[in-house]
């Protein structure tokens, strides 16, 4: 019997392209959208992957990609516009009439977070369950455990594992894990639909730890050295990571110093969808640190007097004032935002390892006018509503 073809968005990205590979493997024909054609999508190409090459945040790019195909793993990029991005996909995904969309999102979102990005995924991830034809799986890892080796090069040549984490601890996914949970379910949905699964490692562990773990990888002394997040946004930009990320990241360290990332940790989603144990930090490590390209594609341990270069670049780096970053770009700033340990709402759901969603509870029963109407009909024009209502409030 034929397979249905699956459409991964984000191809050549950190999950994005594992989980192609995966789905590959399981005989599926894939579809990998990509925002170019690079050494990246070539490989992909190379092990059979059908590349598509568009913008997402283009209505007919995202149309034409789903044309042919069945199921989905929607990996948003991270930054701005996301919610304009997921609101066009969760449009094109109900006229495409999909079966499924497995939609990765955070651990973190809930609706007074200081991240723009994360109150976005908290809106997707309610409004994606409102789609009326097309099921939805969610996919929301905690803080990957690429995010820790960024700083490799230091790492490899002075043993300094640097970093604004403190004593919290997180239990890190290998970008693997995740695609393979995404994989799992979309090979067969039909246990998994209306799910929220965090893949984790195997146990949680702080930044110290990883220090250790580091060290007997490489074979010698390396150690956590604490800093504050102005020195580590001043490495971050000369590294070149993007003022749009570090503008979140700076809440999700917070995050983990608080204690957010340790709350539920860690889960047994990966062996219960893949069958198959998570990789803990060692074997995660080991690997990345031998291809670097998979913690970044740019990034490379180099030479010790090349560290020694970006050290003397990152202490003349000026650090960013994200805040005013932000009023820039007239981002919405609320009066009492929360960081996730903060909201009792979030909490309750995190102790539980799911995802923070409304109950359907919540929702104000219907009319009678509105119960007397077929149930499709009302779906459709919910969903709808909430849709314009959303991208019309983003817009603004």
């Amino acid at each position: 019997m034929t397979k249905p073809k699956i459409l991964v968005t984000s191809a050549a990205g950190h999950t994005g392209a594992a989980a192609v590979h995966e789905l590959l493997a399981k005989g599926f024909p894939v579809r990998a959208f990509v925002r170019r054609k690079d050494a990246r999508s070539i490989a992909l190409e190379k092990a059979g992957a059908e590349i598509f090459v568009g913008d997402l945040l283009d209505y007919r790019d995202v149309r034409r990609s789903l044309i042919g195909v069945s199921r989905a793993y929607y990996a948003p990029p991270m930054g701005l516009n996301l919610l304009h991005n997921t609101m066009l996909f969760a449009i094109a995904a109900e006229e495409a009439k999909l079966e499924v969309v497995a939609l990765l999102s955070q651990w973190t979102p809930h609706a007074s977070h200081p991240s723009i990005i994360t109150r976005e995924h908290w809106i997707s991830n309610q409004i994606y369950r409102w789609m009326p034809s097309v099921d939805v799986i969610h996919i929301n890892p905690g803080l990957f455990a690429f995010i820790y080796l960024l700083g490799l090069p230091a790492v490899v040549h002075f043993g300094m594992l640097m970093g604004s984490f403190g004593e919290g601890r997180n239990a890190p996914p290998s970008n693997e894990d995740i695609a393979r949970v995404a994989a799992g379910a979309l090979a067969d949905p039909a246990t998994h639909v209306g799910k929220s699964y965090r893949p984790t490692g195997p146990k949680l562990i702080s930044a110290d730890d990883m220090a250790g773990i580091l060290g007997k990888i490489l074979e010698r002394k390396v150690n956590y050295k604490d800093v504050p997040f102005k020195m580590f946004s001043k490495a971050a930009v000369a590294q070149g990571v993007a003022l749009s990320d570090l503008a979140h990241i700076r809440y999700y360290v917070e995050d983990v110093q608080e204690g957010a990332f340790a709350v539920g940790a860690p889960t047994d989603h990966v062996l219960e969808v893949t069958g198959r144990a998570p990789e803990d930090f060692e074997n995660i490590a080991r690997r990345y640190i031998k291809n670097p390209s998979l913690i970044h594609p740019m990034l490379k341990a180099g030479s010790k007097p090349e560290a020694i270069g970006f050290l003397i670049k990152m202490l003349s780096t000026k650090a960013p004032d994200l805040d005013q970053w932000e009023r820039d770009r007239g981002y919405p700033f609320l009066k009492n935002p929360v960081l996730s340990q903060q909201s009792a709402e979030w909490r309750a759901s995190a102790e539980r390892q799911q995802l923070n969603l409304l109950s359907p509870t919540n929702a104000a029963a219907p009319s009678q006018n509105l119960m007397a109407r077929p149930c499709h009909v009302f779906l459709h024009e919910a969903f709808s509503t909430t849709v314009n209502k959303a991208c019309i409030q983003f817009i603004k």
